[in-house]
C-alpha cells in the first residue's frame, strides 16, 4: 500500500506541465514561492482536526537541512539548469533521478539491487528519451557545461532526497509542511533577486496555479515522502519515468499536442520496464495470497 501511496505523487507530477502551461507567463521562482505556499497550506490545514501535529515540525537540524535541500535546491538547480542550457538537454539530464535512486537504493539498509531493477530502470530511461526529445538527437555542446552541471545536480539532490528519507523513517510526513513553507520563502527570495513580478492573468490562469499548489507541488511531496520511507524505493525510482509518458498524455488529452508512434513506442517501454522492476513485488504478493503467506511492500 505504500508503495501504491507513493506512485500517487507520480501521477500527480503528470499535471505539471498542464497547470504550467496553463498558468502563463509567471516566473518560475514566483510561481514555486506561490505553489508550495499553497501545498503547505494543505499540511497546516490537516492539523485542524490532529490536534498536536504541528509539534512535529520540531526535528533536529540535519532533517530540516535534507528536506530544505531537497525541496528547494531541486528547484533551484533546475530552473538554473534551464537558464544555462538548452531545455531538452537540462531535462533529461535533470530526470536521471529515477535511474540514481534504483542505482543507490542498493546502499541503503535492508535493500538489494537486482537485475530487473536495473533493466527496468533503463527501459523506462529509453521511453523518457523518446518523450523528452520528441524522437531527435542531442546536441551537448560544451558552451553549456555550466547548466548541465545544475541539471545533474539536480537530478542528484532530488535522489539523494529521497533515499536519505528512508534513512529518517521515524519523521513524521507532517514536517514536509515546514519544508514547503521554507522553499516557498526561499523562492520568493530567489524571485525578488532575479525575477520580474508577473501575475496570473485571469481566473483560469489562476485556478492552475491552484491546482499546481494542491497536487503536483503540494500533495505529491506529502505521498512521496509516504512512499519513499515504508515503501519499496527500488520499484518507485523504476515507477517514475512513467511521470513524464504521462504527462505527455495529459497533453493529448487536453488538445495541446498529437498523438504519435513515439509516444506510443515510450509507452510501451516505461510500462514494461516498471512491470520487470516490480516483478519481485508482484510475486511477492502473488505468494501472499497463499494462507499463511505475508505480503510487504
Amino acid at each position: 500500500m505504500a508503495t501504491f501511496i507513493g506512485f500517487l505523487a507520480i501521477i500527480m507530477w503528470a499535471m505539471l506541465a498542464l497547470f504550467t502551461d496553463i498558468s502563463g507567463k509567471v516566473p518560475p521562482f514566483q510561481l514555486t514561492a506561490m505553489t508550495f505556499a499553497i501545498g503547505a497550506c494543505l499540511g497546516v490545514v490537516s492539523w485542524l482536526w490532529r490536534p498536536g501535529a504541528a509539534w512535529h515540525l520540531r526535528q533536529p537540524a540535519k532533517v530540516w537541512l535534507l528536506g530544505i535541500a531537497g525541496l528547494f535546491g531541486y528547484h533551484f538547480l533546475y530552473f538554473t539548469a534551464l537558464r544555462n542550457a538548452p531545455a531538452v538537454d537540462a531535462s533529461l539530464i535533470a530526470y536521471l533521478w529515477p535511474l540514481f535512486i534504483v542505482v543507490g537504493s542498493a546502499l541503503m539498509p535492508g535493500e538489494k539491487l537486482r537485475w530487473f531493477h536495473v533493466l527496468g530502470t533503463v527501459l523506462g530511461l529509453a521511453g523518457t528519451v523518446l518523450i523528452i526529445t520528441k524522437g531527435g538527437g542531442l546536441g551537448f555542446d560544451p558552451r553549456f557545461a555550466f547548466g548541465y552541471a545544475m541539471a545533474g545536480l539536480c537530478a542528484l539532490t532530488w535522489a539523494a532526497y529521497s533515499l536519505l528519507s528512508r534513512r529518517f523513517s521515524e519523521v513524521p510526513t507532517d514536517a514536509v509542511t515546514g519544508f514547503c513553507i521554507a522553499t516557498s520563502i526561499f523562492s520568493l527570495i530567489s524571485h525578488l533577486l532575479l525575477e520580474q513580478t508577473v501575475w496570473p492573468e485571469g481566473s483560469v490562469q489562476w485556478l492552475a496555479v491552484l491546482g499546481l499548489g494542491l497536487f503536483p507541488v503540494g500533495a505529491a511531496f506529502y505521498v512521496w515522502d509516504y512512499g519513499v520511507k515504508r515503501g519499496n524505493i527500488q520499484v518507485l525510482g523504476a515507477a517514475s519515468y512513467a511521470a513524464p509518458l504521462l504527462s505527455t498524455l495529459v497533453l493529448i488529452i487536453a488538445g495541446v499536442t498529437e498523438p504519435t508512434g513515439r509516444v506510443t513506442l515510450a509507452c510501451l517501454l516505461i510500462t514494461l520496464g516498471a512491470v520487470i522492476a516490480a516483478k519481485d513485488m508482484l510475486f511477492r504478493r502473488r505468494q501472499g495470497s497463499q494462507p499463511g503467506s505475508a505480503i510487504s511492500n
